[in-house]
Formats: C-alpha cells, structure tokens, sequence
C-alpha cells in the first residue's frame, strides 16, 4: 500500500539492545510505550505518533544519530526516566528552542528529551 504522507519521512527506529525484556520494561516505564512482541528477541513499539523496535542479543553501539523525544513537562520525564532506570549524562540545559537533557537507557543508548522554555 502506497503511503505518499509517509514519503521520504522517518518511518521507524530500531535500537540494537542485549536484553529486549529490559528495554521494554524502561521504555515503558519512563514514557509509556506499547509494545508487540515477535519472539524473545524482538518486540516493536508505539509511542503515539513513530514506531520502532528492538532488536535483542546485541550491544548498544555508541554514538550515531541522536534521537530526541519531546516532554511538554521536562523536569516530570527526567524523573520518569531516573526512576525507570536511566543513567543522566548532561542534566537540563538551555538551548535557542528551548530545553533538554541527555540520558543512557538501561542499554547503552544515548536520547534526549527536550521542552519548550
């Protein structure tokens, strides 16, 4: 099926990650994902507007694209992501379009989560 909406648009993330039941558990946790799981070592995810998925047995593999989430409240997500497991790496900051921190999940993958001021 033909999805010209859709044309040359971000249409899905996957994240290489050791143990696919860990990512699961801190994305859910920390943002409220929905997830599909397909067997032990992949599960794909919905977060309300992009999916993705995470590919299990493998290792984080450091640097590469950053991926950004958005938080209309930014100190409520940094505590969701502490409290789910998340290690900060810079704690909020002010940037031109607003503000964001940086974060490892329990994997090794470096994301950010930014707000407007």
């Amino acid at each position: 099926m033909s999805q010209p909406e859709n044309d040359r648009r971000i249409d899905y993330i996957e994240f290489p990650v050791p143990d696919v039941g860990v990512a699961r558990q801190f994305y859910s946790a920390a943002f409220g994902w929905t997830f599909t799981d397909y067997g032990p070592d992949y599960t794909s995810f919905e977060d309300g507007r992009l999916s993705g998925g995470f590919r299990g047995g493998e290792p984080a593999r450091p640097g590469g694209p950053l991926v950004v989430l958005y938080a209309t409240n930014l100190e409520t997500a940094q505590a969701a992501v502490v409290a789910a497991g998340g290690k900060m790496t810079q704690p909020p900051f002010e940037f031109p379009g607003g503000r964001r921190f940086h974060f490892l999940d329990p994997s090794g993958h470096e994301l950010a989560v930014w707000s407007d001021r």
